[in-house]
């Protein structure tokens, strides 16, 4: 596949990516994973505004549905080891460089969290990679799936009256990948963890009861899907384990997921990652964060699964293929080990 940088722009240890419609437009904001920025680009990837300064530790950005340019954060995860204070915030426009910020939950270390919507209510779900520590490295408290309905109006929402989230399950070790996925018309939550990955779905009705379904028992890092080899259902590409080395496909056997391909060789800190329909083809842009630090894309050419790389030397740690006028794609890759936010044009398969 032939893709052209197009645009970049230096960020220190850039991370979060989000598509944002705002003022009638689309954008994509970008923000650090440190005490740094938060951005907000137009498909082209021209600097538009600066939405904040810090204080970073953002690990996850998801628009409201519906707003004009309404969005929320996290902030304060800076690492596995010092994300105590993490939360959920609320940015909302004021005017050109002026955003208000004000928290929304207060989540210690929530890394992964989305806004699911079913039945005309929005649903939070959050996922904390772990509940506390002792010392550095310290793995000994599980993480949780958190949930809680998104109030319509947030006016009333702040530091001193938060959105209810409370635990849908407990106990997963290394509560890291987050991807959604909609089937006939519903959407859910798809969890990685040490423990295997999971279907977390919203209840049909408000005030129902949310369903968990377990879709493997594997460790997994992070997960996404798309129709690699073209027959109508979508296969799971799976990074294993927690910031692993090792790449995965997956695909429904006798309704159950089965491991049908495991990649040669080791890719050291498999981060970012995203599925999604590429010139008709099944596909997922990943990359890896260490090592050769390459930006892949990973599809199949007929006979097998294959990967092939994009860019090199770059470690991306989030990618995010969109839509751009005129029929193109883009793809943005916040290549952290370099500093780097990066967009590309894809020309060719």
């Amino acid at each position: 596949m032939k893709v052209n940088k197009i645009k970049t722009h230096e960020l220190e240890k850039c991370y979060s990516i989000c598509p944002l419609t705002y003022n009638g437009a689309e954008h994509m904001l970008v923000a650090a994973e440190k005490v740094n920025k938060c951005l907000l680009f137009d498909l082209d990837g021209n600097l538009e505004e600066t939405v904040w300064d810090e204080p970073g530790g953002v690990m996850t950005m998801v628009q409201i549905p519906g707003s004009n340019g309404e969005f929320l954060a996290t902030h304060k995860f800076y690492s596995p080891n010092d994300s105590k204070e993490a939360k959920i915030i609320l940015a909302s426009p004021k005017g050109k460089n002026d955003w208000a910020v004000k928290t929304i939950a207060d989540l210690p270390f929530v890394h992964r969290f989305d806004i699911l919507t079913r039945g005309g209510v929005n649903y939070i779900v959050a996922c904390a990679l772990k509940s506390g520590h002792e010392f550095k490295d310290d793995w000994s408290m599980p993480g949780k799936i958190w949930v809680g309905e998104l109030p319509a109006d947030l006016s009333d929402i702040n530091e001193d009256n938060q959105v209810k989230l409370v635990p849908l399950k407990e106990n997963l070790l290394k509560n890291h990948g987050y991807c959604r996925v909609e089937k006939d018309g519903v959407m859910s939550g798809i969890v990685g963890t040490e423990n295997g990955i999971f279907k977390v779905t919203p209840p049909a009705e408000k005030g129902g009861e949310w369903t968990v379904e377990t879709l493997t028992e594997d460790p997994a890092s992070d997960m996404t899907f798309a129709d690699f080899d073209g027959d109508g259902e979508d296969e799971m590409l799976v990074m294993t384990p927690f910031h692993g080395d090792t790449i995965k496909i997956y695909k429904k056997v006798n309704g159950k997921y089965a491991c049908v391909k495991t990649f040669e060789g080791s890719y050291e800190f498999l981060h970012g990652i995203w599925g999604a329909e590429i010139l008709g083809k099944g596909m997922a842009i990943i990359g890896n964060r260490k090592g050769d630090r390459d930006l892949m894309a990973c599809y199949h050419d007929g006979k097998d699964y294959v990967l092939e790389v994009l860019d090199h030397n770059v470690g991306p740690a989030n990618t995010r293929v969109y839509k751009k006028p005129g029929n193109k794609l883009g793809i943005l890759s916040t290549n952290r080990e370099i500093d780097e936010i990066a967009f590309y044009e894809i020309e060719s398969l």
